[in-house]
């Protein structure tokens, strides 16, 4: 049978590339996310894959550009459904959210196909998304310093958390965020309707990372044979996984040093930042309020009084 998706559309054993038309910008022109499709040769179960939900993060679109080169169809069993750009308006201009209607995507789904630009964008995703059995949705930490991590939204009462945390554990950066996500993620919208998803958060980087990129990239080829896309075997690592966030504003303006570095342990009370004036004085320290991972920083060192500053990952355990 032929996969199709927007204009892409290809024969078992085959690939293709197109456009899924979300509209129309203001000049009237069409709105077309770059999408993809590779029918295997062999049957087996799809996987839906999109990038750049968040018009600043590219790091996924770097991982879906040295992928999909890599993957021959002739020796994929299933279907690889992929969205290069989801945030259309926003990669056009480098900004985080939809310009159009300053939305941000991933709050929008499942969307509403007669709604506003996100929200038709999210409907058109969405539907492609519905037709797999896995969603992987790759993001990243913004702009800021973040380690590579894999993200679980569902909440751990939900009935495919057991699910949607082995996809986690495959997927394996070596970091789990375990923590129900706020409505409108596909994280959360995907696993409402029976489909395990993730959402790894490849680092954080103005541009691309190529180390995120690479973390990745080996992250899709382990999901790839884990769930039999690819032949080959994986092992399932040991996570470190934490449940909770603790966030960190700056007590005063200046400039930041971070005495804490991205995956360092913390134990309460800690030295996790100072602030200083413009000549060095000491205006403030901040200390951590729970045991944990330090997960998350700001990447350039000016600071207004309340501004964040970094995060700690907390309840952390192995598993």
């Amino acid at each position: 049978m032929m996969t199709t998706l927007g204009s892409a559309s290809a024969p078992p054993g085959e690939f293709d590339a197109g456009r899924l038309a979300v509209g129309e910008t203001r000049d009237g022109s069409t709105v077309g996310l770059p999408v993809a499709v590779l029918n295997g040769a062999d049957d087996g179960k799809t996987l839906y894959v999109q990038a750049v939900s968040d018009g600043d993060e590219l790091n996924g679109l770097g991982v879906i550009n040295r992928l999909v080169p890599q993957l021959d169809p002739a020796e994929i069993a299933g279907e690889i459904l992929l969205v290069g750009i989801v945030n259309y308006h926003g990669f056009q201009v480098a900004e985080h959210r939809n310009p159009i209607d300053d939305t941000k995507m991933n709050r929008a789904y499942p969307g509403d196909a007669n709604g506003t630009s996100s929200e038709r964008i999210a409907a058109a995703t969405f539907e492609a998304a519905k037709r797999a059995d896995l969603v992987v949705d790759l993001h990243q930490g913004r702009t800021s310093r973040m380690i590579n991590e894999a993200r679980v939204r569902c909440g751990p009462r939900h009935r495919l958390h057991r699910e949607c945390l082995e996809l986690a554990k495959v997927f394996g950066t070596g970091y789990v965020l375990d923590q129900k996500g706020p409505d409108g993620q596909l994280a959360r919208a995907a696993p409402d309707n029976g489909i395990p998803t993730i959402d790894p958060e490849l680092g954080g980087a103005v541009g691309w990372d190529e180390e995120s990129v690479e973390v990745g990239l080996e992250g899709m080829l382990r999901v790839l044979r884990y769930y039999g896309f690819l032949d080959g075997d994986v092992e399932r690592e040991m996570q470190t996984r934490a449940s909770g966030f603790d966030q960190y504003g700056s007590p005063a303006g200046g400039l930041v040093s971070f005495e804490k570095g991205l995956g360092e342990r913390v134990d309460r009370g800690d030295a996790l930042f100072e602030v200083t004036d413009t000549f060095g004085s000491l205006k403030g320290r901040v200390t951590a309020d729970n045991d944990g991972i330090f997960w998350r920083s700001r990447r350039l060192p000016q600071v207004a009084t309340g501004e964040y500053v970094c995060s700690v990952g907390t309840d952390v355990d192995q598993f």
